[in-house]
């Protein structure tokens, strides 16, 4: 293994609860800064479950600073060129290519448990004190510390970061009232198998056995993404729909084969076909829900902090909820390197003055993707079949957040001490539709 490189002690502690990717991200990157971290996690043991899961390449800066971790990643990540679309009959519309995106860094797709061991096993490895099997049932801080109760026990710091998604408990503490989420009015089946019997159809067959690809189609008010990986020998499929399931007890379920075909009567029969081949007991159901955005990530004395899903959940059509979340991870360690152990809430105040209107930002692009393809007029599209591309856009994709930490933090510090105004990235105003406003959603983190 590599030598891992990392700073010098700087004498701030720091606990985490979550070790999804934004928990594990923050553990990583305060390690490389010379902090000493305790992440908790609720499960008792780490398995390699889930299905597919999405890094621009503004994180692929960050997975290839991590020593060894991108030749781990390699083999299972989906090396498809670009994505095709269709319309939900079955009719080509065009192809979105990838390769211009190369000059701006690393995309890293795959399967979210394969991915997530390889970044555990890297934190393992950098000595950060990983404890499974915790529940926390407490926030607190004072002046001069910061800590949870896990399992009974009072554990301090010099801050905590809440990184539980959207049931954290710590947005309590940001928030001062329970803050239970809604259903968003969307939710996605989802499913990951083994490619075998697709390459047996003749309606399939091209989506496995030609190597990894990437296939798209859309209807109104909803829309199926298939890829396929390693090779083509796995596949994994996403269905987004309008639903009016009730999360008050759950959001995720067993999903039926039967109920899936039912919102695609009338599509492709290509697309009937690979749910036909999914097994059953690999379709889940996965209900969407949302959260107002935050007004702050930070508690009232600024030593504990959300980040990720817990601070700013997004629809699974912006592809960057989990690259906002090490994005989050990576800005936090440098601001408390900058600001010391004498000033961490100042350190946390910066993180928050960085991130808060950039990943405002980033969240509206998933409302705009959904609504560009759900409420589609082929009509129009047919005239200019590149309306239905993603939009990557070079002020979200083309970034590097160790870089711009550093180049920003020095002045955002000096602007905070002197109680200046922070200049960051102003968020879009939130999109109206009939006097109501649009809602940021998530996806489950299957951690959880």
């Amino acid at each position: 293994m590599p030598e891992l490189s990392k700073l010098p002690p700087s004498g701030i502690k720091v606990i985490i609860v979550g070790a999804g990717f934004g928990g594990l991200c923050a553990a990583i990157e305060c390690n490389r800064k010379g902090h000493e971290v305790i992440l908790l996690e609720k499960v008792k043991q780490l398995k390699p479950l889930g299905d597919v899961i999405s890094f621009s390449s503004n994180s692929g800066h960050i997975f290839e600073r991590w020593e060894g971790v991108v030749d781990e990643l390699d083999p299972i990540v989906h090396k498809s060129t670009g994505l095709d679309f269709h319309d939900w009959m079955g009719n080509f519309a065009t192809r979105q290519e990838w390769g211009d995106e190369k000059q701006w860094g690393r995309r890293i797709n795959g399967h979210r448990g394969q991915i997530h061991d390889v970044v555990y096993q890297h934190a393992k490895a950098r000595g950060v004190d990983i404890r499974l099997g915790q529940t926390v049932t407490d926030y607190f801080e004072t002046d001069t510390e910061a800590g949870v109760v896990s399992n009974g026990e009072k554990l301090v710091a010099d801050c905590v970061f809440a990184a539980e998604g959207v049931k954290s408990a710590g947005r309590k503490i940001v928030l001062g009232t329970e803050d239970p989420p809604k259903p968003s009015g969307y939710a996605v089946y989802r499913s990951w198998f083994n490619s075998d019997d697709l390459a047996k159809n003749e309606r399939t067959k091209h989506l496995v056995v030609n190597g990894d690809t990437h296939t798209g189609w859309i209807g109104e008010d909803k829309h199926f993404l298939a890829a396929s990986v390693k090779g083509g020998k796995e596949f994994s499929w996403v269905l987004t729909h309008k639903d009016d399931g009730d999360i008050e007890e759950d959001w995720q379920f067993p999903g039926n084969k039967n109920e899936v075909k039912k919102h695609l009567v009338g599509w492709a029969p290509v697309v009937h076909d690979i749910v036909d081949a999914t097994p059953p007991d690999r379709l889940f159901d996965y209900k969407l829900v949302f959260r107002d955005p935050l007004p702050t990530f930070l508690s009232p004395k600024a030593r504990i902090c959300l980040i990720g899903d817990a601070a700013h959940p997004f629809l699974p059509t912006s592809i960057q909820g989990a690259s906002q979340s090490m994005e989050d991870g990576v800005t936090l360690a440098i601001t408390l390197e900058k600001a010391g152990k004498a000033d961490v809430p100042l350190a946390l105040r910066a993180y928050e003055a960085i991130r808060y209107g950039r990943v405002h930002r980033a969240q509206m692009t998933g409302v705009t993707t959904r609504e560009q393809w759900h409420k589609a007029d082929w009509n129009e599209i047919w005239k200019d079949t590149k309306v239905l591309h993603l939009k990557r856009d070079a002020w979200l994709l083309d970034f590097d957040a160790e870089t711009h930490a550093y180049e920003v933090v020095d002045d955002v510090l000096k602007d905070l001490r002197q109680g200046k105004p922070v200049k960051t990235d102003t968020p879009p105003e939130p999109e109206q539709k009939n006097g109501v406003q649009s809602v940021i959603a998530t996806e489950v983190d299957q951690l959880a």
